[in-house]
């Protein structure tokens, strides 16, 4: 064990760390800001949320790679949950660290415990640990997939959190993407002075949205790495089958919403087209909201109408080229284009909507009404209302998070 340790905290050693070294010789590379948000000041309980292969470990090692040049390096404490079988491991490993911190005179530490959700019942031994005062002096940083979410764990703290964040970590947006390509964008309040602006980089930004509809904001995909899908799929398909869903199912449904993009439908609908419950459909679609594949823009009028049919949005264009592989369901251009413009929508307001009468307008937020269209529009719209088409999306989504 404390060999195994002592490999995961090579700054002990005054090594570098092999994901801070294999970052550094990545084409395009950026410090992400999520860990900005991480508190540092003790007692704090973090937790780090996000779906596979987003770069949360990277975004770790790249904190504590700045935390060792300014606190004792033995304070700082990093381990790999997936190498735990059990929780008695844990336990093991966290007594280990603490009896080393003690021996080194170590009054204020800082842990993260990363993909922490592989360990079965890991919050027992944190939660006891916690209320014995062992972490009063430190900062413990969580990191997990979906089991954070799906069971309710993070809320299984209450009142021992401290000076602890919860961050979710999500693709990059557009605007995002640009900046790490060297373009970075300056947000006006107005959101159509901002694309007026962005008009003297325009053949520039467009190129670049034509590589963000296949790579989307995952960096092994931006870095053109060949087994970016792969990996994808094999992570999502180890937090399905831990949540104990099945697979077939969870691509039928996957599959069925492709098919159906971008027009609205009901669990129902889904569970007709592929010959099961609408109840099943629903779990099945929380288990995938959960795991950061999709979400859901609701109906609105005057209020949210619960039993309208809804828009069932992907999260990302990479997460839809993969899942499209993934099921064998090809999807429509101008539904790549909708769930792109719903996610950045969802991503600076929290929430999205639509709405449909006489005409349709896809993404409601706040006061921002869009209507997506890959061709020119064949009706006029109310002034209110953004009319995005293939000229000018990626100004838009420049402009907007």
């Amino acid at each position: 064990m404390e060999e195994l340790i002592s490999r995961h905290n090579p700054w002990w050693s005054d090594r570098e760390d092999i994901t801070v070294s294999r970052w550094r010789s990545l084409r395009v590379r950026w410090i992400p800001k999520w860990i900005e948000r991480i508190s540092l000041k003790p007692f704090s309980l973090n937790f780090v949320v996000g779906p596979r292969q987003i770069g949360k470990t990277t975004g770790i090692k790249l904190l504590i790679n700045d935390l060792v040049k300014n606190v004792e390096k033995e304070s700082v404490f990093y381990f790999n949950c997936d190498f735990l079988p059990d929780i008695s491991s844990l336990k093991k490993v966290l007594d280990s660290y603490i009896s080393f911190k003690k021996s080194m005179g170590i009054d204020n530490s800082f842990i993260f415990l990363d993909e922490v959700t592989s360990v079965p019942e890991w919050w027992r031994i944190i939660k006891g640990y916690i209320d014995l005062g062992i972490f009063k002096n430190d900062v413990l940083t969580i990191t997990g997939s979906s089991s954070l979410r799906l069971k309710g764990e993070v809320e299984l703290f209450p009142g021992r959190r401290g000076g602890g964040k919860d961050i979710f970590v999500y693709p990059l947006t557009f605007r995002e993407y640009l900046e790490v390509h060297g373009l970075k964008v300056e947000l006006e309040e107005d959101v159509e002075k901002t694309m007026r602006r962005l008009l003297k980089d325009y053949e520039r930004i467009k190129e670049l949205f034509r590589r963000y509809l296949k790579t989307g904001g995952f960096p092994l995909a931006i870095n053109q790495d060949p087994t970016a899908e792969e990996q994808f799929i094999a992570g999502m398909e180890s937090d399905i089958l831990k949540a104990k869903y099945n697979l077939q199912l969870t691509k039928e449904v996957i599959g069925s919403i492709m098919r159906k993009a971008p027009s609205p439908c009901s669990f129902s609908t889904i569970g007709r087209d592929i010959g099961v419950s609408y109840k099943t459909v629903q779990e099945y679609i929380n288990m995938l909201r959960n795991i950061f594949i999709l979400d859901i823009a609701m109906f609105k009028k005057d209020r949210v109408k619960w039993r309208k049919e809804k828009k069932f949005f992907f999260l990302d264009p990479f997460i839809a080229h993969t899942l499209s592989l993934w099921s064998g369901e090809k999807y429509l251009e101008s539904a790549l284009y909708e769930w792109i413009v719903q996610s950045h929508l969802s991503r600076r307001f929290g929430e999205v909507f639509y709405f449909r009468n006489s005409f349709e307008i896809d993404c409601i937020a706040d006061d921002l009404k869009v209507e997506v269209k890959i061709g020119k529009p064949h009706r006029r719209y109310p002034k209110n209302v953004f009319v995005i088409d293939s000229e000018n999306i990626h100004l838009f989504l420049a402009s907007i998070v």
